[in-house]
């Protein structure tokens, strides 16, 4: 499919693994037509959770069917805890059980943890089959989609198991945003406003004049979505595997994944949105803290996340917070950790977020003490 003016196209040029990305609405009725123009497979396996099934599977089904594509299905339970040995081996076994062969491909229909736990079977099943994103959240669509990045949770922290895999296609249906709930929206939200803090200043601007009608859908929600991608396509085919630029990338989620761990996985606390708009507003005030930026620029993104609805705080965290030490050993646990030295992604200004290695272990944990609920003043 070529662009038109209802349907954005991102090229990702990764070489022999370059793929497109559609963003725009109706897609997965078109699925099929868009996967036949790029692979001649006729076997599909289908990984969808017990929220979107209900909604989308049938439509996805039925398309492949009328292409001649022979496709099985694997519903799973919904929620980040999902994320999981005990989830990956069934559906390896049905990425086997269908016969998937090197032209055929494996589908994540979902959400982040869906998508992420697909494509790290599709990773691995077979030593690698090929692998279709049709992500059904605004965050699913803005980031994990986008990039190879695939994996599970560990007790130990999150996403510490996966491999990089980058998918054949990602179709980015806008249509099925109308049926997120709001916080949900929200928290796919915080990953868009993150491109704008990274390095596009004039992107944040925009968001902060622009966020209803992103809200409201239409053709800015399409052109916040595009925008998104193309930022991350941007970075991802300058480092593919995060040796340098791509660490950007998770400016905000060091303190999140933290939080995530601390609270358990537990959605009805905590998802993952959420923890990386308070984890930007911390990384925001922390650069602050180690007088690398201003404390307006954390006043000003703390601004925008509040006024969008979501949580800029750990006080915001239903239930208690396990103790500033137990964060900093999750903290440790990070993927960015080299040497056992932390490092972080800070700021020295709006949209100017770079690679801070060796952060001092001290200055973090008395940060943390200083943030923490039970100790802040």
């Amino acid at each position: 499919m070529s662009e038109t003016p209802t349907v954005r196209k991102i090229h990702v040029p990764l070489g022999e693994r370059a793929y497109d990305i559609l963003i725009g609405p109706g897609l997965i009725g078109s699925a099929a037509q868009e996967i036949a123009a790029r692979l001649t497979g006729r076997r599909m396996a289908v990984v969808t959770d017990e929220n979107v099934a209900p909604l989308y599977l049938k439509p996805l089904m039925d398309s492949l069917a009328q292409a001649g594509i022979e496709a099985v299905s694997a519903i799973l339970p919904a929620g980040e805890k999902t994320k999981s040995f005990e989830h990956l081996i069934p559906v390896c076994e049905t990425i086997l059980g269908a016969r998937i062969e090197r032209n055929d491909a494996v589908i994540a229909l979902g959400g982040g943890v869906i998508g992420d736990l697909t494509g790290f079977a599709a990773g691995i099943a077979r030593r690698g089959s090929r692998f279709i994103q049709i992500p059904t959240s605004l965050l699913a669509q803005v980031d994990s989609s986008v990039g190879g990045k695939t994996g599970i949770n560990s007790p130990h922290g999150k996403n510490l198991i996966g491999v990089f895999h980058q998918p054949d296609l990602v179709l980015a249906d806008t249509d099925v945003l109308d049926t997120l709930s709001p916080r949900e929206f929200r928290a796919g939200y915080a990953e868009v406003a993150k491109y704008g803090l990274i390095d596009k200043p004039d992107f944040f601007a925009w968001l902060e004049a622009n966020w209803q009608a992103v809200f409201a859908g239409g053709a800015a929600r399409i052109e916040a979505i595009a925008l998104s991608c193309q930022a991350k396509a941007d970075v991802v085919v300058a480092d593919e595997r995060e040796n340098g630029r791509r660490a950007l990338l998770n400016l905000g989620h060091t303190f999140g994944h933290a939080l995530e761990a601390a609270t358990a996985y537990d959605g009805t606390r905590l998802v993952h949105g959420e923890g990386v708009a308070i984890g930007m507003v911390l990384a925001h005030a922390f650069s602050a803290r180690m007088n690398l930026a201003s404390p307006d620029v954390t006043a000003r993104v703390e601004a925008h996340l509040r006024t969008v609805g979501l949580p800029t705080r750990m006080s915001e965290i239903p239930g208690q917070l396990p103790p500033p030490e137990v964060l900093m050993d999750a903290i440790a646990q990070d993927k960015k950790v080299k040497g056992g030295k932390l490092t972080f992604i800070l700021t020295r200004g709006l949209g100017e977020a770079f690679v801070a290695d060796d952060v001092p272990t001290s200055a973090v944990l008395s940060f943390l003490a200083e943030n923490h609920p039970d100790r802040a003043a």
